[in-house]
């Protein structure tokens, strides 16, 4: 029993000495609980909207507060042609674009149906679930609402319903998950595979002493660095060209836009993970803590880039997290040229941030990491 309990003493001892863990062990569950109890949310509400009214009419801005009201439509677009209304859904600046046409009011007046227009942005199936089911409640009930105004006592007989809400899902007209789901395993998996192995790299070169015969040749910091993650690229490559074969041939996931596009922005997510394995590299004593913090910068990958849940659900506070996640940029990336076939007009943004995550990590990285043995 003394041996046992002098065992327990060493242990602890040791565990406090690692404060890192410690800082991790105790970080971990709680973080885990604010991400599933605040960002998880399957229930999609607050869309990002574009109306494009071309009655500008008592009952179209009726219609437009009843979209509102519902909590699942926030009207942050007011088109000025349908072309505009388009670009705003293709570009991804909204989810849902609604079009009223010039005849609405006159059409629900004389008794006659009127068509409304609701595109929305499919390729993510549960925004575009909650939107479609939303929308089309809407307008049975508006169409309830002036049946019963104007049906007089007594008449019989079927009715045609006043305003018929015509949706146009986009991108993935048939809401197959899969078409969903694989151009963002391949951002994730890349995420995981390319920060996990470089986070080790450095760590293990120090607790091998091979990194001595680094030390003393003339190579400089950065070029240390560089020479550590380009292998890794290639690892890289190889592992999204197997992933875009196989959501191709198994999954019928479609290639609209230029596959050349998809490999020259990928390098940037590829080169952005590496430079956070480095990162954590430059800060981890041992592969233990490079691993552990690794998977602490791996659950927020998985559940706030919009991979599992949609981003829209999420509260503000989680969403500007995800801003500073690579995987949040090249899941855009890979479903807008995979599944709408957009370019460099659209992805311009995407670009931008991964460009500047990439140039911070590997900053910092090189500020941290001193070619000395710690």
């Amino acid at each position: 029993m003394r041996r046992l309990r002098a065992l327990l003493v060493k242990e602890f001892i040791q565990m406090g000495r690692d404060r890192l863990t410690l800082a991790i062990m105790g970080l971990l569950p709680v973080i885990q609980l604010l991400i599933f109890g605040f960002a998880i949310n399957t229930e999609v509400k607050h869309l990002s909207t574009a109306v494009y009214d071309q009655s500008l009419s008592s009952e179209s801005r009726e219609l437009v507060r009843s979209f509102r009201a519902t909590g699942y439509f926030d009207i942050v677009h007011g088109a000025a042609s349908l072309e505009e209304m388009n670009t705003l859904v293709q570009g991804g600046r909204v989810k849902v674009g609604i079009a009223i046409p010039p005849d609405y009011q006159e059409r629900l007046r004389s008794g006659r149906q009127a068509s409304v227009q609701v595109i929305v942005d499919a390729s993510d199936s549960m925004s575009a679930g909650s939107a479609i089911s939303t929308a089309q409640m809407i307008g049975l009930v508006k169409s309830q609402e002036i049946l019963l105004r104007r049906l007089s006592p007594g008449r019989a007989g079927p009715v045609e319903l006043p305003v018929d809400v015509r949706i146009r899902p986009w991108y993935n007209p048939d809401m197959v998950s899969s078409h969903y789901m694989v151009p963002g395993i391949l951002g994730v998996v890349l995420t995981m595979t390319m920060m996990m192995i470089t986070s080790m790299a450095i760590v293990r070169e120090r607790e091998r002493g091979t990194l001595e015969q680094l030390i003393v040749t003339p190579m400089k910091t950065w070029e240390l660095m560089v020479g550590k993650i380009l292998p890794y690229v290639v690892v890289g490559y190889v592992q999204l060209t197997l992933g875009i074969l196989i959501g191709v041939a198994v999954f019928q996931v479609p290639v609209k836009g230029s596959l050349l596009l998809l490999y020259l922005l990928a390098s940037l997510h590829i080169l952005a993970s590496l430079a956070w394995g480095l990162l954590i590299s430059s800060i981890a004593k041992t592969q233990m803590q490079a691993m552990q913090m690794s998977f602490f910068g791996l659950l927020p990958s998985i559940l706030l880039s919009g991979f599992m849940f949609p981003r829209e659900a999420m509260p503000l506070f989680f969403r500007a997290i995800s801003n500073i996640l690579p995987v949040t940029f090249f899941l855009q990336i890979s479903r807008g040229i995979l599944l709408k076939g957009v370019g460099l007009a659209i992805l311009w943004y995407q670009v931008v941030a991964l460009s500047g995550l990439l140039v911070l990590f590997l900053g910092v990285s090189l500020l941290k990491f001193r070619k000395t043995i710690a």
